[in-house]
């Protein structure tokens, strides 16, 4: 017989979970597919917006090497971001 909405679940260890056990699991993963989505658009994101920085200041000062230095730092933003993430989530994790 499948569980319905009002039916706990069964826990395989025979264990009764409470609702605000379960509630935390669910946050838990929540939280972490939040910081893989942070990780996966940090590096494009702030690489893009380098890029359109540096082309603007390039545009208004009439010079093409800004949007190239601002598409360097744009990435580079973006990986000092992805390591942010990843050691705070290390530091959650222990």
């Amino acid at each position: 017989m499948a569980p319905t909405m009002n039916q706990p679940t069964p826990n395989p260890s025979g264990k009764k979970s409470s609702p605000s056990s379960e509630r935390a699991t669910v946050l838990g993963g929540l939280v972490k597919a939040e910081s893989m989505v942070q990780i996966a658009l940090a590096l494009p994101l702030s690489t893009i917006i380098g890029w359109v920085i540096g082309d603007a200041l390039g545009r208004h000062f009439h010079a093409e090497w800004p949007a190239i230095v601002g598409l360097i730092l744009g990435a580079i933003a973006g990986f000092v971001q992805i390591v942010r993430i990843a050691n705070q989530a290390n530091r959650s994790h222990l």
